[in-house]
């Protein structure tokens, strides 16, 4: 029997957003079932089109998977004929999402209290770069501000800068829009309200960082944390090479590659760690090491003498000795290469595939929540630029052909 349509199935969301932080958030509520209609400008479009495209086809992978599930309008909005458009749709809507900055929005008529007053019902999601509310309520931010902003730059007790990934900031701020944009259809249906959303990449970024951020914040008064996330013995800054718990740690193995774990409480698993290592003498034999606290205390020598045992054979080696022992918190640190056929990723559809007209059979990430019920999917690759412009104002506003030639005559189209 065939699944149900998708749980938001016969909501209406007009996107008007570039880039990845909010389209990606739009792209989520497509794979959910709703129709999103991606507001783009008449001549230039979003530029994240033009992203990592491929020379043959100019498909853009960076824009294809921010913009799946999605149907486009090109419209100018520099004239009040366009926005007064877009004003009529989203009168008809049930979400506007924008991630512009709120004195671009303002300025076009396109603000929550304007749009509001058209439809009170209305879930106006908002994403910003360092949130609604401050002195810096309409700076100008992406990606790699985020990131730097929120701290995940820097390494634990360090100066020293690592930039994760790009676009993971914007990512995160696209997941919290997504977010607090059901919650407000939730609340729309429980409550009968329509509300504004609000998200930042500061914001999303901080929640992210939510356990770093909170035993900073609850020891500030100079109370020691006992958890060996904090500086363990000594006051020295974890690291890698003394971490507080060597069993919460990544090795590197005789071809090069990483294994991590994460033993939080170590005891339960020495046994059978030392079990799958071969029982070293150097780990099973020496008073340092024989229980948590003791290898917590000398989590120097320990990541030492693991070193130099995990180097002596290949990843798969390992893993295969480590899993077999018993149910043991340790994996592949992987390459993103990796990941792609990771066969996790692929049995729980987080890696899935569908059949694009231009690229043929086309694996991408899937979306990350699984609904018994009523499952997300992919239900359309992302549109041409313009493609949809005369379905939508034809289906959804009632205008004629006349009325559209007339725009398009007008250059307002």
């Amino acid at each position: 029997m065939s699944k149900p349509d998708g749980p938001l199935t016969g909501i209406r969301v007009v996107d008007w957003t570039i880039w990845q932080h909010g389209p990606v958030a739009g792209a989520m509520l497509g794979d959910l079932g709703a129709d999103v209609i991606k507001i783009e400008e008449r001549l230039g479009g979003d530029s994240g089109r033009a992203q990592y495209a491929f020379p043959d086809t100019g498909t853009s992978p960076y824009f294809e998977v921010n913009n799946r599930n999605k149907r486009s309008l090109a419209v100018d909005l520099k004239r009040p004929e366009g926005v007064a458009l877009v004003r009529r749709l989203v009168a008809r809507s049930d979400v506007f999402l924008q991630n512009f900055r709120p004195t671009v929005a303002e300025k076009l008529g396109l603000d929550y209290e304007t749009l509001r007053a058209d439809n009170p019902m209305l879930v106006y999601g908002a994403g910003s770069a360092y949130g609604p509310e401050g002195p810096e309520r309409t700076a100008r931010a992406y990606d790699l501000l985020g990131q730097a902003r929120s701290g995940l730059m820097l390494r634990p007790g360090s100066d020293q800068v690592s930039i994760a990934d790009s676009g993971l900031a914007d990512q995160m701020g696209a997941i919290m829009l997504a977010y607090g944009v059901l919650a407000a259809l939730l609340a729309r249906e429980r409550h009968g309200v329509g509300q504004r959303v609000d998200t930042s990449l500061f914001g999303s970024m901080l929640a992210l960082r939510g356990l770093a951020l909170a035993l900073e914040l609850m020891t500030e008064d100079g109370r020691v944390a006992t958890s060996t996330f904090r500086k363990h013995q000594g006051g020295e800054p974890p690291s890698r090479e003394n971490p507080g718990n060597p069993l919460w740690n990544y090795y590197r193995c005789a071809d090069g590659k990483l294994i991590a774990m994460a033993m939080v409480q170590s005891d339960p698993h020495w046994a059978n760690l030392l079990d799958a290592l071969g029982n070293p003498e150097p780990l099973a034999g020496d008073p340092r090491f024989t229980d948590h606290i003791s290898r917590c205390r000398n989590a120097r020598a320990c990541v030492t003498v693991l070193d130099g045992i995990f180097a002596t054979e290949s990843r798969e080696t390992w893993l295969r000795r480590l899993l077999a022992t018993g149910d043991m918190p340790i994996t592949s640190v992987n390459t993103t290469a990796d990941i792609v056929n990771d066969p996790q990723a692929i049995a729980n559809n987080y890696i899935t595939s569908f059949d694009h007209p231009v690229l043929g059979k086309t694996r991408v990430p899937g979306f990350p929540v699984a609904l018994s019920e009523t499952p997300a999917r992919i239900q359309r690759q992302a549109p041409e630029f313009g493609e949809h412009t005369e379905e939508i104002l034809i289906n959804v506003l009632g205008l004629t052909w006349e009325d559209i030639s007339g725009l398009r005559d007008q250059e307002i189209l």
